[in-house]
C-alpha cells in the first residue's frame, strides 16, 4: 500500500511523515527561498531598466560636444549609473565653475586643482553605483551555497531520528524505514530547489552588473577627458611641463667638468 501513496503523493506523504526537525529545515528553505526569488525578481527589474536607461544615456551623450549639455538640457535617465554618474560630475563641476573659476581668455575654466575634486566625486559615484548594482547579491549566493547543505542537513538528521526509531522497536524492516527515509529526503530536494534557481539567476546577473561596471568605468574615464579638455586650466601644468623639458635640455648640453 505504501508504493502507490509514493508513486502519486510523494512529496505530501514525506511532509506528512516528517520529524519536527525535518519540517523546520523545510521551513528555513522556504524562507530563504522567498527571499532569494524577491531578490531574483527585483534584481531583474534593475538590471533591465538600467541596461536599457544606459544605452539610451550613452547615445544622446555621444550626440552633444560640450559635457554639460545633457545637464543644462535638463533631460533625465532614471535607472541608468552612467546618467547618475554623469550628473555627479557635472553638479560638482558647475559648482566649481560658480565658486572657483579661472578666467581664461574670457571663458570660465577651473583649475587642476578644482579638477582633482570633481575626479574623486566621479570616483565616490561609480563605486557607489557598483554597489547599489550588487546589493542583495549576498542572499542569492547564500541560497546557492547553503541551500543544499541545509537541505542535507535535515536529511542527514530525519534519517539518524529514523534509524534510533527503527532501534527503539526492533523493527529493521523496509516498511519501517520507508516512511523516514522518503520524510528525511524531502529537505535534500528543497534544498536543491532552492539553489538551482539561484544558481542561474546569480551567475547570469553577475555577468551583467560585471559588463555594466566596466561600462560605467569606461564611462567615468571618457566623461573626465572631456571635461578635462572643454573646462580645465592646464597653463599651469603646460608651464611646468616646458620648465622639466627646458632642465633636461640644458642638462644635456652642459659639458662635463
Amino acid at each position: 500500500m505504501i508504493q502507490p501513496i509514493l508513486a502519486s503523493n510523494a512529496a505530501v506523504y514525506a511532509i506528512q511523515n516528517a520529524t519536527i526537525e525535518g519540517k523546520i529545515t523545510v521551513v528555513v528553505l522556504l524562507v530563504l527561498s522567498l527571499f532569494s526569488w524577491t531578490i531574483i525578481l527585483t534584481k531583474f527589474r534593475q538590471l533591465n531598466i538600467a541596461r536599457k536607461a544606459a544605452k539610451k544615456f550613452l547615445t544622446a551623450y555621444s550626440a552633444t560636444r560640450d559635457p554639460l549639455d545633457i545637464r543644462r538640457k535638463g533631460e533625465e535617465y532614471e535607472g541608468a549609473p552612467t546618467y547618475q554618474l554623469y550628473i555627479s560630475g557635472a553638479d560638482e563641476l558647475d559648482f566649481q565653475l560658480k565658486t572657483n573659476p579661472v578666467t581664461v581668455k574670457g571663458e570660465r575654466r577651473i583649475s587642476t586643482a578644482s579638477f582633482d575634486a570633481v575626479k574623486v566625486v566621479l570616483e565616490e559615484s561609480a563605486s557607489s553605483a557598483a554597489m547599489e548594482l550588487e546589493k542583495g547579491m549576498i542572499v542569492l549566493s547564500t541560497a546557492v551555497a547553503g541551500g543544499p547543505f541545509i537541505g542535507l542537513l535535515g536529511t542527514v538528521w530525519g534519517v539518524m531520528s529514523t534509524f534510533a526509531g527503527i532501534a527503539e522497536k526492533n523493527q529493521a524492516s523496509l516498511t519501517a524505514m520507508a516512511p523516514g527515509v522518503a520524510a528525511a529526503l524531502v529537505a535534500t530536494v528543497t534544498g536543491l530547489l532552492v539553489a538551482i534557481p539561484a544558481m542561474f539567476a546569480y551567475n547570469f546577473m553577475v555577468t551583467t552588473i560585471r559588463h555594466i561596471t566596466q561600462e560605467l568605468d569606461g564611462f567615468a574615464s571618457r566623461y573626465a577627458n572631456q571635461i578635462e579638455h572643454t573646462y580645465v586650466d592646464n597653463r599651469d601644468l603646460e608651464d611646468k611641463i616646458a620648465m622639466a623639458l627646458t632642465r633636461a635640455e640644458l642638462g644635456e648640453n652642459t659639458p662635463a667638468i
